[in-house]
């Protein structure tokens, strides 16, 4: 029997378009995470013992500025590998 001309006998593997994220963006992605959770480390710690007693290390530099940028820029970077184009 015949195939009739209207029907298509392409397989759907040749209309498969690209792989929107690439390989190498997994690893800038996998980079980008580590950042966050280094970020985050760098938040913990600075309390007390005693409940009753306060503890100022908790306003550290480390914690206040230095760890709310880096997770930021984690962010950022993880947004960068997400967008960003292979080279052709």
């Amino acid at each position: 029997m015949k195939t009739p001309k209207h029907v298509d006998t392409r397989s759907r593997s040749d209309e498969t378009p690209p792989f929107p994220i690439w390989k190498d963006n997994y690893k800038y992605i996998g980079v980008g995470v580590v950042i966050l959770i280094i970020g985050f480390l760098l938040m913990t710690g600075g309390k007390s013992n005693d409940p009753n007693v306060f503890n100022p290390e908790i306003f550290s530099f480390r914690r206040i500025t230095l760890a709310p940028i880096i997770v930021v820029g984690g962010f950022a970077f993880i947004l960068w590998a997400i967008m960003r184009k292979p080279k052709a």
